[in-house]
């Protein structure tokens, strides 16, 4: 029998105080806690790490090479411990290439299902293609061109495939076969057979016959036809030659007619599958023919990418409320030469350019973007220095005119300024489907394959399991689809039932991929495994929490510890064991505060966890819901992805917050059409918006800021202090000390970025990173300045007794009684504590801060700006990795943003932020295509009225 239990002795990673845990395997363990108070460092840099490392220690080190390696985590010995998986919520892939259906593997398994049961169709005609008879093939040779054409008939026996051929040529040279064609190339077989290089994939053609096309001649043809297929299974070749005898194709790039591609002239029979009339022709389908990741089935123009960057009309014109005189062109507001040009070609249509964009007839806008063909129109222009003369010109369009000086462009600034003008879209050949048209016309029970992937997970399940086939495909098709449906019913009991195949994997939030991954772990199957999950419960609302939990239970019953990090009451009221961390955050973490089952921690005192869940603390509803009479800001007609021509309403001064189930159309409302709409008309920015009617309202408005998930900075050198601009005035004080202008120091000498002040030897980092190889890379101290990052001189100039080491040094607490007595820096870091920061140091690499802290940094380098009490704020979710306590520090921060004048629009599932809303917008009332609609909309106490609503539903509780 093995350990029943998971011992750590004497843990000090991070803030980690040297403690000593227990925590009983197989089961459902929450680990919990302040924000910053140790609990990833537990979990994910003392579990994870050390499990991961041992796994890896067992291996070869050959094998290690190719692993990422983990260093030792600081700790004395843990006992217990299985292999670790961790799903955490870094680790989306941004590939344009990963979808839903291929991070579950659902994919694999339908191209093999498509492959072996799907009925190929004519792209053309859409007839059933059947097989055909050498006739039939010797008929259509026959008819390719002109009588008396030269034509050569050929076997492609090996189609993209590695390997050497030696025993092949040998054999073709026994069979008196003479010639043959590798990758392209035209070789004799004569003496020794050849060798290819079986590192790569080739393409060999076997030359049957040279045959002239003429009715004298069909019974050759025949023969040939019959003699190639037998070679290369059923499938011929044929490359016609030129009037002069030549093959047609000289340079195309090297490739058989096999799957690969056709070069021109060269037509691939099949006696397997083909249409008579259209004579599209194709092999045994393969489950490669339906990947668009390779070439055998992806579309040829978008290589299996469904989409590809064009100049969007929205972002050259990304405020129509502008006139052209006014500069609604974008890239062409500044100068002389285009605003001129612009002029004369809305006057030529007889419209003026003082006319705001939106109320031109849609003809002279059309006109503008996309030119007027050949038509000359006369230019009446001013050069610079004020003299005057006219010229005729062809106008090519701005879209044109844009696209044109982007692949003109001679330097990066300038490709960058116009690419921001470039928006994606689907590829005009395949429609976005990224398959070629014969591969898509290959159906199961009707549908295609890409299809299949446009449906919902729910609406694919049904599909699936309506599925009967007879006879032997039943045989072949039944484990297929079973393995299918099973994979689907993980994404459906994980709340990603609105998901369709197709979504891409960089589209989906934090906590949408840490379910899929989820889902595909269940699929696993595997037992014995330390699972450990980093808040899988974010943008889940509380309807799908249920459904969560019963998931992770699920995976603790196949025999696996289950070690999640979450805030979430449900969760900790479901699980089997409990972990609060704390008592408080950072410095003043780290210990552990309560362990035990749920109603043991909830009876402990001194830990915050116990106190809000037993209701000893809570959050309160606010006395009165504000309603300002300030105006309202109104979204008209947005149809973004799943949005039903929505109309938002929004209450200016108040603190509004959208909720409704996962997938319910919340990001696109606000994070695809309100905010860029905001950002185009008040920041003068062009980012590219969903579709809408109108907006009004924005006279009451100055700016809007949207505050989201991503992180702060991707290198150490990024801290806090950097971040909000304070690290300037610290330098600025440093450099106006009585030593500084003694030894003519500016701020730039306190900088450990540029040479000058910070140590050369480790280039200001502080550490060197030493190559070990066979083991992880490790980070030492700089033995030059001690880890200090600056030279001695620059160290010897200090501020009240502390050099700027020791600044950076120091926690944003201890900071601001340092730094009191001047104001400007005393304001930034009291924004850095409001939100709840102030534990974090203020040189703490930004690639170490959580999620949540990260936006709470965003958050406070907003507020520490002068207010003007007409901003318009945007949060996506910031209770993300927020303790209940940390969740009511936000709320006061948020409440007193709104009570200076200014909106905060957040979108939130946390119920403790959804009561204290002054208004609500519950969209829903499912996910994907059954939600996009707003079901509900007012006062908590309103909303929670509406029977429709899941989120009603859960509020009139806390009310």
């Amino acid at each position: 029998m093995g350990q029943s239990e998971i011992v750590i002795k004497g843990a000090r990673e991070h803030n980690l105080k040297d403690i000593d845990l227990t925590i009983p395997r197989d089961q459902l363990v929450v680990i919990t806690g302040l924000s910053g108070s140790g609990k990833s460092s537990l979990a994910f840099d003392t579990m994870y790490a050390e499990g991961q490392r041992r796994y890896v220690e067992s291996l070869s080190s050959y094998a290690r090479m190719f692993l990422g390696q983990m260093s030792k985590p600081d700790l004395d010995s843990i006992d217990g411990l299985s292999p670790a998986v961790s799903i955490d919520q870094k680790t989306t892939s941004k590939n344009p290439r990963s979808t839903v259906g291929t991070t579950t593997e659902i994919y694999d398994y339908l191209r093999l299902l498509f492959a072996r049961v799907g009925v190929p169709h004519c792209p053309e005609c859409g007839r059933e293609i059947k097989k055909q008879t050498t006739d039939q093939v010797t008929d259509e040779v026959l008819s390719l061109a002109e009588e008396g054409r030269k034509a050569v008939i050929l076997a492609p026996v090996v189609s993209g495939r590695k390997g050497e051929f030696t025993k092949l040529f040998a054999d073709l040279q026994k069979e008196g076969f003479t010639r043959v064609r590798v990758d392209g190339e035209m070789m004799r077989l004569e003496g020794e057979p050849l060798t290819l290089d079986k590192k790569y994939k080739h393409f060999i053609d076997v030359v049957v016959d040279r045959v002239v096309l003429k009715a004298s001649a069909t019974s050759r043809i025949a023969e040939a036809v019959e003699l190639a297929t037998k070679l290369a299974e059923g499938r011929v070749l044929v490359q016609l030659m030129g009037p002069d005898g030549k093959p047609l194709a000289q340079d195309a790039p090297t490739s058989s007619g096999a799957t690969g591609g056709l070069r021109e002239g060269e037509y691939l029979f099949s006696l397997a599958l083909a249409c008579p009339v259209h004579g599209h022709s194709m092999d045994e389908l393969q489950p490669r023919d339906f990947s668009f990741n390779a070439p055998y089935g992806a579309c040829p123009d978008c290589l299996g990418i469904g989409s590809r960057d064009e100049v969007d009309a929205s972002l050259v014109v990304p405020d129509p409320s502008l006139s052209i005189a006014e500069g609604a062109i974008a890239p062409f507001r500044s100068g002389n030469y285009y605003p001129q040009i612009l002029a004369a070609v809305v006057a030529h249509l007889g419209a003026s350019a003082d006319t705001p964009w939106e109320d031109l007839p849609r003809s002279v806008q059309k006109g503008v973007l996309e030119g007027l063909g050949d038509q000359k129109i006369r230019v009446d222009y001013t050069t610079v220095d004020g003299r005057e003369t006219y010229w005729f010109i062809q106008w090519e369009g701005a879209l044109a005119a844009v696209s044109r000086r982007y692949s003109e462009a001679q330097s990066d600034a300038q490709r960058e300024k116009l690419g921001a003008y470039f928006a994606t879209v689907p590829c005009p050949t395949c429609k976005g489907r990224r398959l070629k048209p014969e591969i898509l016309a290959v159906t199961v029970n009707g549908k295609s394959i890409h299809d299949v992937t446009e449906l919902s997970a729910v609406d694919a399940l049904e599909f699936f399991e309506g599925l009967r086939f007879a006879g032997q495909d039943g045989f072949i098709a039944n484990p297929i689809v079973k393995e299918i449906v099973a994979r689907l019913r993980f994404l459906v009991d994980v709340g990603l039932d609105y998901l369709t195949l197709e979504r891409a994997t960089a589209t989906l939030s934090g906590g949408e991929a840490q379910r899929i991954r989820l889902a595909t772990q269940i699929g696993a199957g595997l037992m014995g495994v330390l699972y450990i999950l980093d808040e899988p419960s974010i943008g889940l609302h509380q309807r799908d929490n249920e459904r969560l939990i019963a998931t992770l239970e699920h995976l603790r019953d196949l025999g696996n510890t289950v070690v999640v990090v979450e805030h979430d009451e449900d969760t900790i009221r479901a699980a089997d064991y409990v972990v609060d961390m704390g008592p408080g955050a950072g410095e003043h973490g780290g210990h552990v505060v309560a362990a035990g089952t749920p109603a043991q921690v909830m009876a402990q005192e001194g830990s915050l966890t116990a106190d809000y869940l037993s209701g000893r603390r809570s959050i309160a509803v606010p006395q009165q819901r504000r309603n300002p009479k300030k105006g309202t800001l109104t979204l008209t007609g947005a149809t973004e992805n799943n949005l039903k021509n929505v109309t938002l309403k929004v209450p200016l001064g108040t603190l509004t917050v959208v909720t409704g189930v996962s997938g319910s159309g919340k990001s696109s409302l606000i994070t695809d059409t309100l905010a860029p709409a905001l950002a185009n008309r008040l920041n003068h920015a062009h980012k590219r918006t969903g579709p809408y009617r109108k907006i009004t309202g924005l006279e009451h408005l100055d700016k809007v800021i949207n505050i989201d998930q991503s992180p702060i900075g991707r290198t150490p050198r990024s801290n806090p202090a950097t971040y909000i601009g304070l690290w300037d005035d610290i330098r600025a004080l440093f450099a106006s000390t009585q030593e500084s202008k003694a030894r003519g120091y500016s701020p730039g000498r306190f900088s450990f970025n540029v040479s000058g002040g910070r140590c050369e030897a480790c280039k200001g980092d502080g550490q060197i990173k030493i190559e070990m190889h066979f083991l992880p890379d490790i980070y030492v101290p700089c033995e030059v300045c001690n880890g200090q990052r600056y030279n001695r001189e620059t160290l010897q100039v200090t501020y009240r007794g502390k050099n700027i080491s020791e600044v950076l040094d120091m926690t944003v607490e201890d900071a601001l009684a340092f730094f009191e007595n001047i104001p400007g820096i005393k304001r930034k870091l009291q924004t850095l504590f409001d939100v709840g920061l102030g534990y974090i140091r203020l040189g703490q690499p930004a690639t170490t801060l959580s999620g949540g802290e990260a936006q709470r940094v965003k958050l406070a380098s907003e507020l520490q700006k002068r207010s003007t009490g007409k901003t318009f704020y945007i949060l996506d979710e910031p209770t993300t990795g927020l303790h209940f306590e940390d969740v009511r520090q936000l709320l006061e921060v948020l409440q007193r943003l709104v009570s200076s004048g200014n909106t905060v629009l957040v979108i939130e599932h946390n119920l403790d932020v959804v009561k204290s809303a002054d208004h609500i917008v519950d969209l829903g009332p499912e996910g994907g295509d059954r939600g996009g609609t707003i079901i509900a909309q007012g006062t908590p106490e309103q909303v929670a009225k509406v029977e429709a609503s899941h989120t009603g539903r859960f509020i009139k509780r806390m009310l």
